[in-house]
Parts: structure tokens; sequence; C-alpha cells
């Protein structure tokens, strides 16, 4: 018994044991033939007995009224596998001690810098024994570098932080292999600090599923049933994504519908509700709100705890790719919000998470942001930046999100971000760039484009920041897209202003097309612009009912016709009449009103346009638009030319921003010819007025707008049109 120093029996009896494995299982003698330590508080007596056929090897010795035993074999010389049948006083129970296992605690799985998730966190595995046997369980690892101890904590050693001590071979990751441990059983890290404190017990990082409040208790997950049914659409050939539609249905999962009760749909019902929904409404995507798991239902996901975990909330991980499955088969493609920028302080998660901090800027400076009261990770640590990107491939690879919409991308972009003079720490050449943070995007962005190149990323950055979506070898950032927030900003300030003023302010609408081409834009009119006491889009709208929805519907008509690709937040479709929360369900029966009836039809009618129309498509180019008249501010009137790649389609978009129609309106147009209205947001069909009275022009010799030829239009009032060139005469 020379192994069990009186320090390292002091270690393990009070849970701080770093080295488990030097002290617990079964080794050689010091004196001959091998020996068995166990230890287990509160038993009574341990038999040990043969793995595979349960015949007694021994009844082990108490050492210590603290629950540590002894077995002594002075004959044996080959190590061999075991039981324990441990009496405590109400019961008896039989397990496979871990600690007979280094080889399969130790043997970490093949991975790569890009898919950690298949090596830490809690990895269903198994040690082999004989030709017949092999012991399954769960091998948990976690990065605890500064740690003194760690332990497994869960349901099956009642939460004892004294029965799985994990061991470290000194890389910072903590290691034990724990047989019988299987689906569905819930855990945590317990871990003390350097110095000895015992820390708050911790949620794996890399768990695939966490338990909601109070527990936050982290749940192994190896319940892999699900069989994908969406080879035609994950082997479709790659597409230029650029030169298609997209057409975002953005949507926060716990509110777009809810049932009687006020419960949240369910993943499987999401299925048989919002798939049928979004298919005939005609959208090419959803973006969902993040379904990472998060503490608190009042950030909407925004402050995750878990990047690896699916929200509890609406079912299991089986379950949510079963919506994406069922997403997928209908064409509709699936965006995830992803929020790698900051973290909450919760103090099961990853702040100060070994007693140091490992996930956070140490300097308040740089690493808490005081907007919204989280921590900021720290780019620089290579751990930190290999935890993200692995979990990124991790949601594209196991989960077949086609794109991340990347969260808060300027807040990581600038150090002084919400910062006042004095609150933040300049880089190395005294700018506010946060060159860490920009290295981690573009390596972000070069390995999902690289291994994954059906998937996109987007960003949500609202600087000038430049080369967002230009490829990184182009000195960009990498991103597939940009939301476009100027023009969301510029294009809401405009509609919000009563008609009659809208004259002085056309420059508002007409300067996104200065830019327009700068980045592969989304056009977003997000969950953002309708919370926090903004309004819904309906109310933004000025003027009596039929005006609102007239102006909604002017705007809806040139968001569709304007270059970018377009996303709309759950509820604008059919000019949902309060500000969205996330406690009830959409206005539903607002359906039954003919105006929002009017504003459904309108935009499922908008989607598919957008997707059958051709000269719609080209919106990364300046040659897929030309401008007719953008200077005509006394009528609030802009019209437009957009053409398709190949130059042989062209439609024209007006768009009268008053409530006053134009009879005899000449504009300039491309190419002699018929130009047919083929979309009309004045139309009854969407609670219109009509005014319209033909569907069809002829061109004549008449130069206008420096044009040879032209048309004289009816232009409805507060009001889009699209005329689509026929050809000659």
């Amino acid at each position: 018994m020379d192994i069990l120093k009186n320090t390292l029996i002091n270690d393990l009896t009070q849970a701080r044991c770093a080295d488990p494995f030097g002290c617990l299982g079964l080794r050689k003698s010091t004196k001959k033939g091998l020996e068995l330590t166990a230890w287990y508080p509160g038993a009574l007596t341990i038999e040990v007995l043969a793995i595979d056929t349960d015949s007694s090897l021994g009844v082990m010795e108490v050492l210590s009224d603290q629950g540590i035993f002894h077995c002594h074999w002075p004959t044996k010389t080959k190590p061999f596998h075991y039981r324990l049948k441990i009496q405590f006083a109400q019961h008896t129970h039989t397990i496979v001690d871990p600690y007979q296992f280094a080889d399969t605690t130790f043997n970490d799985p093949e991975h790569h810098q890009a898919n950690l998730y298949k090596s830490q966190g809690a990895i269903r595995t198994g040690a082999k024994i004989n030709a017949n046997l092999t012991i399954n369980g769960t091998r948990f690892a976690v990065y605890a570098p500064a740690a003194r101890s760690v332990a497994v904590v869960g349901e099956f050693n009642g939460w004892d932080g004294r029965i799985h001590s994990m061991s470290s071979n000194g890389d910072g990751i903590w290691r034990l292999f724990i047989p019988d441990v299987n689906h569905g059983a819930r855990y945590k890290f317990e871990i003390r600090a350097n110095n000895g404190d015992l820390l708050p017990h911790r949620s794996d990082p890399y768990a695939q599923s966490i338990e909601q409040y109070p527990s936050f208790a982290s749940v192994t997950c190896f319940d892999n049933k699900h069989l994908w049914q969406d080879d035609k659409w994950t082997q479709r050939p790659v597409i230029d994504l650029y030169e298609n539609p997209m057409s975002i249905y953005e949507l926060h999962l716990g509110s777009w519908r809810r049932k009687e009760d006020n419960q949240p749909l369910s993943y499987v019902e999401l299925i048989d509700e919002l798939v049928p929904y979004v298919s005939r409404m005609g959208y090419t995507h959803v973006e969902l709100l993040p379904v990472t798991e998060y503490p608190f239902d009042g950030s909407w996901g925004y402050q995750p705890v878990g990047l690896y975990a699916v929200t509890s909330r609406f079912g299991t991980p089986e379950e949510f790719k079963a919506l994406v499955d069922a997403l997928h088969q209908a064409n509709i493609g699936v965006i995830m919000d992803w929020v790698p920028a900051h973290f909450p302080a919760d103090s099961h998660g990853l702040a100060n998470f070994d007693g140091s901090k490992q996930y956070e800027y140490p300097d308040p400076k740089k690493g808490w942001h005081p907007e919204w009261n989280s921590l900021i990770y720290d780019f620089g640590k290579e751990h930190v930046v290999n935890y993200l990107i692995s979990n990124a491939v991790y949601w594209l690879e196991e989960f077949h999100i086609d794109g991340l919409r990347v969260d808060a991308v300027a807040s990581m972009l600038y150090l002084d971000y919400s910062r006042e003079e004095g609150e933040w720490i300049p880089n190395k050449d005294g700018g506010n760039h946060n060159y860490e943070a920009i290295s981690f995007l573009r390596r972000l962005n070069e390995t999902v484009y690289l291994n994954h190149p059906r998937c996109f990323t987007v960003a949500e950055e609202s600087t000038a920041f430049p080369g967002v979506s230009k490829p990184t070898y182009m000195d960009g950032l990498g991103f597939g897209f940009k939301w476009n927030m100027g023009w969301m900003n510029d294009s809401l300030e405009y509609m919000k202003k009563d008609p009659v003023h809208r004259q002085y302010h056309q420059g508002e609408l007409s300067f996104s097309m200065v830019y327009a081409f700068d980045e592969q834009f989304v056009l977003p009119i997000s969950h953002d612009e309708v919370v926090h006491g903004k309004g819904s889009m309906i109310e933004k709208m000025p003027g009596d009912a039929w005006q609102k929805f007239a102006n909604l519907r002017a705007f809806s008509s040139y968001m569709y016709f304007h270059p970018g690709k377009k996303l709309n937040f759950m509820g604008n479709e059919f000019a949902q009449g309060q500000e969205w929360s996330h406690e009830r369900s959409l206005d539903w029966h607002l359906l039954e009103i003919d105006y929002h009836q009017g504003q459904h039809q309108l935009s499922k009618d908008l989607n598919h346009l957008y997707q059958n129309e051709a000269s719609l498509h080209l919106d990364h180019s300046g040659h897929g638009f030309e401008w007719i008249s953008y200077d005509d501010s006394a009528n609030s009137i802009l019209a437009f030319v957009r053409k398709s790649k190949c130059g042989l389609e062209h439609a024209i978009a007006v768009v009268n921003f008053t409530p006053v129609p134009q009879g005899n309106y000449r504009i300039g147009v491309p190419q002699a010819g018929r130009y047919q209205v083929i979309f009309n947001s004045d139309s009854p069909e969407y609670a219109g007025s009509g005014y319209v009275k033909s569907d069809e022009f002829i061109t004549a010799n008449i130069a206008s707008h420096g044009k040879n030829q032209s048309i004289e239009l009816q232009v409805p009032p507060l009001a889009g049109i699209l005329l689509k060139w026929l050809g000659d005469k």
C-alpha cells in the first residue's frame, strides 16, 4: 500500500484528486503480485467479481472509515478486468470500476481542429474485454487546464464529486471513461480551481443536450435514430447563390404559433404546421433565431450557454433533425442564427470556467460587453477559436444546416464597440480593429466554404467595414452575404414620414443604389425592427387604415424590386398588429380581416414573382439594374429597370410613395415593344383601390429619361407595379 501516500489519500477523500489512476484501480504491487484499490464512501463491503463470469475473486479489506478499500493477490501477475459488488446500508449494486480502463480513458478519438466535438464532451465508446465481451459506456473529456481537479457528477453517482475523479495527461484535457453510462444520463463537471476553491457545477461545453432551469444538467445524447431523407437536397449540384432568388422567412420557433394553453409547438408539431406554410408562401429559406441552448427565454437565444446543444424547449436533437429534414424535402433551406461574439456569465456556463479566464478575455476592457452584460470570447486563444469553428462545422455536418447567420459581427470587429474613451484597449497599432476576431472570422469562413461548398455564411454587420462579403484572398472577411442595415434604416425612416413630407427625403431611398453592389447584400426586415418599442411594421406606417396598409404594400413591393436577397420576420407577411413578443403567438386571427389577408396574399405573390421572374435574380451586379428616374421627388416616385443575367429579359419597377395617383405618367424604357403589368400592389385582391384599368402598354417614339422610347402609365397611389417587356410590337 506504499502507493497510497497520505497526501494522495487526503486529495482523494476531499474530492480534489488530480491523478486518480495513480492510486485507484488494479496495478502491480510493490510487494508481490497485484493489488486493487477502490474508494466508495459509505460502502460497507466490496466484493471483487470476474467481469465475464461474475465469479468471486476476493473480498476487499476496509483501509479507512472514509471509504477506501484494498485487495491483494500475491500470486497473480497478469492484469484482469473485474466488477465490484458494493454493499451499502440500504442497497447493493454491482458496477464496472472505471479505473481499470486507462487505455480507453486516454485514447482520444481521431479528430481535426474543425471537429473537436468528436473527441470532447460525452462520447459513447466501449472497452473490449475479449472476443465476446465489450463494456460500453461514456468517455467524458473537458478542457480545464487551470483546474486542480475535475470530476464527473451525475445521476449515476448521486452527484457526488468524490466518486468519478477525472485525470489529465498534462495537455489540459481531463478524461474519464465510465462504464454503463448510456444515452440520456444527466451529468455536469465538478471543478476545483487551482487554489482549491470548489466552483459551481459546470455544464459540458460540448454537451449535445442540456436541461432547462433549474438543473441546467448536461445530458448524454447517443440516440442517433434519425435517418436522413434529404439526399435530393444535400446532393444537388452546387448553385450560384448570388444569381438565384433567396427569400428568407425569419422566425422564433417558440412564438410562431402556440397551442391553446399558450405552450409552443414542438419540433415534431412544427413539421406538420410550419413546413407546409413556408412552402405555400414561396419562401426559399427559413432563418431560425438561435436554437443553441440558452437559459433565459427573454434573450431569444442570443445569450447561449451550450453552443452544441439544441434547445430542449421544443424537443430532442433527433426531432430537430427531423424538422430540418422535412424543410429540405420541401426544397426549403435552413439558416441558423449563430452567436460566436459573446456569452452570458451564468454560473453553469463558460465564465471563469476552471477558475481562470479560459474562454473570455481577462481584461474587462476587452472581455466584458457593456451593452449586453455578457462576456466576449478571447479570439486570441487557439482552443477558443477551435471550439467555435468546430461548433460551426457541427451544425453543418450533424444537422445539415445550410447557412449560418453570424450575429453581432460589428461588435467583434471593433475594440471600442459600445465603449467610451478610456474604456477599451487599442490594438498593437493603436487602432480600434480587433485583429484576433478578424482572423477568426476569416478562418471560420475559409473552413465553411472549403469543406461545405453548398453552405454559406451571412454577417449581421452594421458598419462600413470593407470587404465583409469579399473572399479572404481579396483581403475580405469571407462571408457569403452581409445584411444591408443602411438600406433598412434609410428606407424605414422614409416610410415613417407622412407622404406630404417625403418629397424632401427622396435621397434616403435612392442612396442605397450608390453602394448596392459593394457587398453581397441581404435586405433585412428582421425581428430587431419590431421589438423594444419600435412597434410592428404596420404601426410604422402613417395615415389612416387604408393608407397604412397601402404604404406597407408599396414598401414590400419596393423591397422585392430592389437588388438584394430578401428577409422578412414572421408576422410581417400579414401585417402583424402588435409588436412581437416571445411570450405569445403571432396574431393569426388577423387573417380574417381583409387588409391583413390582402398583405398576406401580396407577400405570397411577391415571393413567387421573385422566384419566377429572371429579371429580379441578378442582384449582385450593376448589370442587373438601371435607373430610369430617381429624382422625381415632387411625386415621390422611383422608376428603374431590372435585367436578367443574359440581358434578354427585363422588367420595369415603378413605385409611388404618395396617395396621389398619376394618370398619365411617362417614363423612358430600354426597348420598343409591349410592356405588361405582372404585379400591382394596388390590386383589389390585396385590398387595394384597383386604380389601374389597363395592364398592357405599347411604347411610343417619344424621348423620355434619356431613352428614345417611352410609355405612358397609370400609376396607382401608394403602390408598386412591375412591368415585363414582352418583345417587339
